[in-house]
């Protein structure tokens, strides 16, 4: 049987507390170097298991395995991982050379060998000459910085880093995310990391694995996640989509013909799919659809809310039947309490998803 050729696997991994089950049943894996996020709101296991990656949780079922080893019951220090901490855990009676030595202290190293890596760690995160400063003296994006050249120090195998950006403001997260990004890629280093914020996980991710109620709905790059959604959870949870009832009429190759508040459209279908006549729900994209006259090709309704996003923004339209969409249009193209209508774009493309009537 030839090798595996994923660097980092879990394995049918699951953990309960008492009556709660944090995480069921999660297999994933990554290749050497490669970015995984995990993507899900509260509740939904992703620190667990981030937990269970460090070792500082065990698994009731299932294997963790680094470069085909098992480590799964394996301590944490013995993993060689690195961490980075969502508060960083930083000394702030120690000076930033300390703090980003602290972890390669134990390890057999000579002093030379220790302040060499400590040079090199903060030289990879920009922060070469800080040695002295104290922890108390740097900015909120230093610090988080020097965490990272403390887990990156000891050379670690995988890098786990738990909402890793979540104490910064939005000017300097964006920023920030960037830099980790391109670090993390220098490096090589395999990485798992813990968000809650969609953006996060797309601009650090290669792939992203968005997690509900412990179980994985659905892993994949953050195209695959946006234009091809597995189920109603991942097409409601990534990017934003409105959902309404339809009734698919029927379908032939390239397209699917539905009945939305009583008016017919056609839209794309997935390939390889045909779906079976009767009620479904349509989860649609706001750059999907289009505002414009009411028409017979197009669903009436009343615009009830604007939303100003910058180059463009996003209508709310409320139908007969109290069902709403969201569209996408110049800022200009209607204001509230409007008569308007709604069909779908030319470029719908991955914008428009149909999913069972009963999708949760």
């Amino acid at each position: 049987m030839p090798a595996d050729p994923r660097y980092l696997v879990l394995e049918r991994l699951s953990r309960r507390f008492g009556e709660v089950v944090a995480v069921d049943d999660v297999s994933l894996g990554l290749e050497a170097g490669e970015i995984l996020a995990l993507l899900g709101p509260s509740g939904s296991g992703k620190t667990t298991i981030l937990r269970l990656l460090a070792g500082f949780e065990t698994p009731d079922a299932g294997r963790v395995l680094v470069a085909g080893e098992d480590v799964t019951r394996l301590a944490p220090v013995s993993r060689h991982f690195g961490m980075v901490f969502q508060h960083y855990a930083l000394f702030p009676h120690l000076d930033v050379a300390r703090n980003v030595g602290f972890g390669l202290e134990g390890r057999g190293l000579s002093d030379a060998d220790i302040r060499q890596r400590i040079h090199e760690s903060l030289a990879l995160v920009d922060l070469s000459g800080y040695d002295t400063r104290r922890i108390g003296q740097l900015s909120g994006g230093q610090q988080q910085r020097v965490a990272l050249a403390r887990a990156l120090a000891p050379e670690p195998r995988v890098l786990l880093l738990d909402e890793p950006l979540s104490n910064l403001d939005p000017a300097l997260r964006e920023r920030t995310r960037r830099e980790i990004r391109d670090l993390i890629h220098r490096v090589g280093t395999t990485t798992v990391f813990v968000t809650h914020e969609q953006d996060e996980a797309f601009d650090l991710g290669d792939r992203v694995a968005v997690l509900r109620a412990g179980r994985l709905e659905q892993c994949g790059t953050p195209e695959e996640l946006y234009e091809a959604p597995a189920n109603a959870f991942v097409a409601g949870f990534v990017g934003r989509s409105s959902a309404v009832p339809v009734d698919i009429i029927g379908a032939s190759g390239a397209s699917v013909r539905i009945r939305i508040a009583g008016v017919e459209w056609e839209i794309p279908n997935r390939p390889g799919e045909r779906p079976e006549p009767g009620p479904a729900m349509l989860h649609a994209r706001p750059e999907a659809l289009w505002l414009r006259e009411p028409g017979p090709d197009a669903v009436p309704g009343r615009l009830t809310g604007r939303r100003f996003t910058g180059g463009g923004a996003v209508f709310q339209v409320t139908f007969a039947d109290g069902h709403t969409l969201e569209v996408s249009a110049p800022p200009g193209a209607a204001k509230p309490g409007d008569q308007v209508g709604v069909v779908p774009s030319r470029r719908a493309g991955g914008g428009l998803h149909l999913f069972p009537a009963d999708a949760q």
